[in-house]
């Protein structure tokens, strides 16, 4: 296989933007991309575990270049405010949109909760604040720049339901769940045509991580210490079946920096749940064009944005 996930070519000169850049996954997604000379603007909600995690991807990185926005994916007006800062740093040539929820916290009832603009949190979180934030920094993407939004297997578990993709319905957490990562896919596979429609240089690509476990990452004091007993137990028991997020961020970062990866493309583990970065493909509700350009017209409505494209 021509890619070689732990030998990143050089990005000296380029700028990525890595949403939730302050743990699991995404972390990584920005040690690895600090790695290669990049620079990386981790955009994210706490600024104190985003000190932490800068302070950590510099011991590991010593010349890293490293900034960071203050983002909240919740409240639509915090993402304008994150879009204009990220719009002043120049042009970017990557933007991963990462960050999200599995669940809404602190929500031992397991009730249905929704965000600052009053829409179901985990969709409205994991992939309305993400369509408002590409939609508002696109004008900074340079020709041959990426957008790479996180998919997930668990669209594959749970059948998506268009007409309730808000959970207005029916709730339950793990629904919400893959609904937000049908969400996800969906769109990325719609800018994605959009993009060949238009003959522009930029791309759109999807990435899911597998199984990734926290306990089965490589150690990073601050970042992945202290990590709950599911979790660590889950890689007691079977570790076969999973792998560090270390590794998770593997067809992440690939989706974002391979030269010979194509817009539309969408990678994962060559495992079921674990492995080297390799093609993969999306589930095919994800991918019907319909689901697509409905998704794309109720987003621009739901976060009154217009996709300059």
């Amino acid at each position: 296989m021509s890619w070689e996930p732990t030998a990143l070519p050089s990005q000296e000169g380029r700028t990525f933007v890595v949403t939730g850049g302050t743990a699991g996954i995404g972390y990584f997604v920005a040690e690895q991309l600090a790695a290669t000379g990049a620079r990386v603007v981790v955009a994210a909600r706490s600024p104190e575990r985003t000190r932490v995690a800068l302070d950590a991807i510099r011991e590991r990185v010593p010349d890293a270049i490293l900034d960071s926005v203050p983002l909240d994916l919740t409240s639509l007006s915090a993402v304008r405010a994150a879009a204009d800062r990220i719009l002043a740093l120049g042009g970017i040539d990557g933007l991963v949109n990462n960050a999200g929820l599995v669940s809404a916290p602190g929500n031992r009832m397991g009730g249905r909760q929704v965000t600052v603009d009053g829409h179901e949190l985990v969709v409205g979180t994991n992939y309305l604040g993400h369509f408002a934030l590409t939609a508002l920094v696109f004008p900074s993407l340079r020709p041959g720049g990426r957008v790479v939004g996180l998919g997930s297997d668990s669209t594959r578990m749970v059948r998506l339901d268009p007409a309730d993709l808000w959970s207005e319905r029916r709730y339950r957490a793990f629904r919400a769940y893959a609904f937000s990562k049908h969400a996800v896919q969906g769109f990325g596979l719609e800018l994605h045509r959009r993009l060949a429609a238009a003959g522009d240089s930029r791309g759109s690509l999807l990435a899911h991580p597998g199984y990734a476990n926290g306990a089965l990452s490589a150690p990073r004091p601050g970042i992945n210490d202290g990590l709950p007993f599911g979790e660590r137990f889950v890689a007691v028991l079977i570790p076969w079946l999973a792998q560090g997020k270390d590794r998770g961020a593997w067809p992440v970062v690939r989706a974002a920096l391979d030269p010979e990866a194509r817009s539309g493309e969408f990678y994962g583990p060559d495992g079921l749940l674990a492995g080297r970065p390799v093609l993969a493909k999306p589930t095919r509700s994800s991918a019907r064009p319909e689901f697509g350009a409905a998704l794309w017209e109720q987003s621009e409505r739901l976060a009154g944005v217009r996709f300059p494209l």
